[in-house]
């Protein structure tokens, strides 16, 4: 089988390049040359009395989700791998989310159940409040980098590709939640931006029933990147010595 090998050959590499077992074919990462992106590891979306919870959506799945991405960022900083988060959400004022002449407005989830439920206006998503806030077990650490955004994809109307291509980075392995909402139309955006985009299964939770985890990661795999396992990942990671070593 052939192995992708993805990026280019930077003139100073701090770590050596490793091969990531993955679908449709294996694919070569360097380290220095990727980062892993936790997309919206917020309390609305993994935690009881979160937004998702509180619209009915089912985050059973959230706690094993947060264990494996917990495992995965572990792995990713001891190795050299930057850590990138993105934060979706609005200013308490909603301002950012659009009026009812944007589609965001007539489609968040959020923003519906709020307007059902006028009790829990600028409580759901809104910056500074507890919903808004990364969950606990995987709050930022020094070194890592975190992007606000306001619609699904966090490359829209956001600075993260000019965050990653300053670092040169082209490769990123994606990671959170939702994986058929915002993973996917994140990684989807990388993909046009000419990042080699590889989602890790195991470490992505979806909202709606499970053919719709299973519909993003065939798309992923056949359409716009790599589909792998946290296991896989932290265990080809692990292997990168640093380049000055042999």
């Amino acid at each position: 089988m052939s192995t992708v090998t993805a990026g280019y050959q930077p003139r100073t590499a701090s770590r050596q390049s490793v091969t990531l077992p993955a679908r449709p074919e294996p694919i070569t990462l360097n380290p220095s040359e990727t980062a892993v992106v936790v997309v919206d590891m917020q309390n609305a979306y993994s935690t009881e009395g979160g937004y998702v919870d509180l619209a009915g959506f089912d985050i059973s799945g959230a706690k094993s989700t947060i264990g494996n991405i917990k495992k995965t960022l572990d792995a990713a900083r001891a190795n050299g791998v930057l850590v990138v988060y993105f934060q979706n959400g609005w200013d308490p004022d909603y301002v950012e989310a659009g009026g009812p002449g944007s589609p965001n407005w007539h489609k968040s989830n959020a923003l519906k159940h709020m307007r059902a439920n006028p009790e829990l206006q600028g409580q759901l998503l809104a910056k500074g409040t507890w919903d808004y806030a990364i969950v606990d077990e995987l709050k930022p650490q020094p070194g890592d980098i975190l992007v606000p955004k306001t619609r699904y994809s966090g490359f829209f109307n956001t600075n993260m590709d000019s965050v990653l291509r300053a670092r040169g980075i082209r490769n990123l392995v994606f990671v959170g939640i939702a994986t058929n909402v915002c993973v996917e139309s994140s990684l989807r955006d990388a993909f046009h931006l000419e990042y080699f985009g590889v989602m890790l299964e195991d470490a992505t939770h979806h909202l709606g029933p499970d053919f719709i985890q299973q519909a993003t990661v065939y798309n992923v795999e056949k359409f716009f990147g790599w589909v792998a396992t946290v296991n896989d990942f932290c265990g080809a990671i692990s292997q990168a010595a640093p380049a000055d070593a042999t």
